[in-house]
């Protein structure tokens, strides 16, 4: 069911928002007034600039803002009357112009509207400047919310430049609806999490016969509802609902949509060897294989489903979620491949490797991420997955980081043809969630002073950190090298031959002026990158910017938020539509940039939001508390309960990571024998999910109701 809504303005919700408004609203804190610009920036300007405005009453749609602090509104200074003013005006531009503030740039030209000089960036950045910048990040999600909601509300994917939009089932999935919630949620936007919600519970139907991507509706719709649940569940005071509320009809809303989805996704895992198909069916429940790759599986879509199911299985005491889920880390690892790291594809039927292309970039990124999430998620109960992570970080940097040719900037390359074949010096974009993943492994979450003081802590960690950084700059270096200064999809980078790797050594990047122009090759930092025309689209990933949350939470270092801000202040310049809110682009290094007329759903699910959180003050969610899907969903950390456990061993191996023989052989024997005594439970619990029509459903369904906190327990 699609349609249009306006929200009135007589209801509860709007007139309690409209209080809070009134009341964050003093007659003391003057607003600036958005500058008028002619042209395509104006009505962008108007949005953007609008929270400066003083007005004592909630305007239509707008709602209250996060932790909103009233010291945060000061009057900008060209509106403080007198000749002090004007005098520190003038001193401060002389100041300005002539280069004192060498850390300074100048104001961010953002689609047409000259921000105020708390806006400037520098060294001293003020607590108001980032409320400010987080401000600005919100409007922009609203405004990219609104258009799909005006011009292709219900509809899976949305066109904001031709304004129209389209489903990818025959009655919809809520892909940017569903994916949206928690963002809706953390921005305390509570009149459009309502509508929302709405749609979710009167139009969200799971019952269609079509086939739809195991993975991405598992880290999308199925962690987008559990992400809902949770923070609806432990933060009530965000964006609060009186339809969640204890004892309300709709108060398991999320948990059962979610249980729904998961039972048909169970399907796409019955193969012969548990790795789940790359497709399933939602009506029938049946897994397809891939229609290309020779039926074969990605590796990051079948070992990239793990904490959502796991997380489920927690909250329910299912097993059946667990064990399935964890079962595909099991066949994947049984494979003993060297030094940790995978070929990007494997077939469910065999449960082995297809190929030997070898790279963090697209299928094959989350894999490395949820290892180390997986162990994090638990409370660190199951040290399986710390030991494969480390494996592979170690097997990361043994075979696939190198240096480019002048700046030495850190490149995670790839081996497309094997560990003993030639190396690519090839970043996906993708590959950029790296850098984050490897500061919160090192530190567990913690900041970075907190960690050093651990007992654990020592020059490996040191190392890792210093990895982290490196490669956070290269990944910001991407967005540098092109004309928009937004990132392409890939980048090459010009390496050494032979490449110096860093078994040969460790090379720190040099010095950079990101702003300098010279003709000398060997110093113009951007020769080191080779941007393709066919790979300079940008499509609003959010990889670069989630790293730099995880590096300015860890280590408080705030050129983080600073190139965070450069960031965003290019998508608003370049990718901000007069109506229909943001759209990627067709060529990212080019002036204009070619658009594209799409807006993923990624770019409300993850990069606005990371934004938010990166201009966010650290104890809005914290970091070793939650951990965090790889669409940016979150779910809080839980020790091992409800007979939850890890249900497998890795086989002996030796130091390369290769398993050893004869060891196995006498492992697996002893697997089987405690798997043959705990089966036929399991196959009772799995027949019995399977075969869940309306009638089963409404008598389990009560057992499956979540009280307020039980996502909580034991932590």
């Amino acid at each position: 069911m699609s349609y249009s809504y306006a929200p009135n303005p007589d209801d509860s919700l709007r007139a309690r928002e409209g209080a809070h408004w009134s009341y964050a609203q003093s007659p003391s804190q003057s607003q600036p007034q958005s500058q008028s610009q002619s042209g395509h920036g104006n009505g962008i300007s108007k949005r953007l600039g609008g929270f400066f405005e003083n007005k004592a009453d909630l305007p239509m749609y707008k709602d209250k803002p996060y932790s909103y602090t009233a010291s945060s509104r000061l009057p900008p200074i060209w509106k403080r009357r007198g000749p002090q003013a004007a005098a520190a005006i003038c001193v401060f531009l002389v100041m300005y112009f002539t280069g004192i503030f060498s850390a300074t740039t100048a104001p961010a030209d953002i689609a047409g509207r000259k921000w105020g000089l708390a806006s400037l960036k520098g060294s001293a950045v003020t607590q108001a400047d980032w409320n400010r910048r987080r401000d600005s990040v919100r409007e922009a999600f609203k405004m990219s919310w609104d258009g799909y909601e005006k011009y292709a509300w219900g509809k899976d994917e949305y066109y904001p430049i031709s304004k129209t939009g389209r489903q990818m089932t025959p009655t919809g999935m809520g892909w940017i609806i569903v994916d949206a919630l928690d963002t809706l949620i953390i921005m305390n936007l509570t009149s459009r999490l309502s509508h929302a919600r709405e749609w979710v519970s009167t139009s969200l139907n799971y019952t269609q016969d079509h086939d739809v991507n195991t993975f991405e509706t598992t880290i999308r719709m199925l962690g987008g509802l559990l992400s809902a649940h949770y923070l609806s569940t432990e933060f009530p005071n965000m964006a609060p609902l009186d339809e969640d509320d204890v004892g309300k009809a709709g108060e398991d809303l999320y948990i059962e949509k979610a249980t729904d989805l998961a039972d048909r996704l169970l399907g796409a895992f019955e193969s012969n060897s548990g790795i789940p198909y790359a497709s399933i069916n939602l009506e029938t429940r049946k897994g397809i294989e891939s229609h290309a790759d020779g039926g074969a599986s990605s590796t990051a879509e079948a070992s990239s489903l793990q904490l959502e199911f796991k997380y489920l299985a927690m909250l329910l005491g299912e097993h059946v979620y667990w064990e399935t889920a964890e079962n595909v880390i099991k066949v994947i690892d049984d494979n003993g491949m060297e030094d940790g790291l995978l070929p990007i594809y494997i077939h469910p039927d065999s449960g082995k490797f297809i190929g030997s292309n070898i790279r963090l970039g697209s299928r094959g990124d989350s894999y490395y991420e949820y290892l180390i999430k997986q162990y994090l998620q638990t409370s660190k109960e199951e040290p399986i997955y710390l030991e494969l992570w480390d494996q592979a970080l170690a097997g990361v940097r043994k075979h696939l980081i190198t240096y480019s040719e002048n700046a030495h900037f850190t490149v995670l390359a790839e081996r497309p043809s094997g560990l003993k074949a030639n190396l690519s010096p090839k970043m996906d974009h993708l590959v950029c969630f790296m850098p984050g993943t490897i500061a919160l492994s090192a530190t567990e979450g913690r900041s970075l002073s907190d960690a050093r003081k651990s007992p654990g802590w020592g020059h490996k960690q040191e190392g890792e950190m210093e990895l982290a950084r490196e490669l956070t700059k290269t990944c910001w270096g991407m967005y540098k090298a092109t004309l928009t200064g937004l990132a392409p999809e890939i980048a090459y980078f010009n390496i050494d031959d032979p490449p110096h790797m860093e078994s040969d050594g460790k090379l720190t990047s040099k010095q950079v002026d990101w702003n300098e122009q010279t003709d000398d090759p060997k110093l113009n930092w951007k020769n080191d990158y080779d941007i393709k025309t066919m790979d300079s689209h940008n499509l609003q990933r959010p990889e670069t910017v989630e790293s730099l949350f995880y590096m300015w939470r860890i280590t408080g270092d705030n050129i983080y938020r600073e190139w965070g801000w450069e960031m965003f202040s290019s998508f608003v310049k370049f990718t901000a539509l007069e109506d229909g809110g943001f759209t990627s682009l067709s060529n990212a290094n080019k002036l204009p940039p070619e658009t594209r007329d799409n807006m993923e759903s990624f770019w409300l699910a993850e990069t606005l939001k990371y934004f938010y959180l990166l201009f966010s003050p650290v104890d809005l969610l914290l970091l070793d508390q939650v951990v965090i899907n790889t669409e940016a969903h979150f779910f809080p950390r839980f020790k091992l309960q409800r007979g939850l456990k890890t249900g497998w061993t890795r086989k002996p191996r030796d130091e390369d990571g290769k398993i050893i023989m004869q060891a196995a052989a006498a492992s697996e024997s002893e697997s089987h024998q405690k798997k043959s005594e705990e089966a036929p439970a399991n196959k009772v619990v799995k027949e019995a999910l399977s075969e869940k029509d309306d009638d089963v459903k409404s008598q389990v369904q009560p057992e499956a109701k979540i009280q307020k906190g039980a996502s909580n327990t034991d932590k």
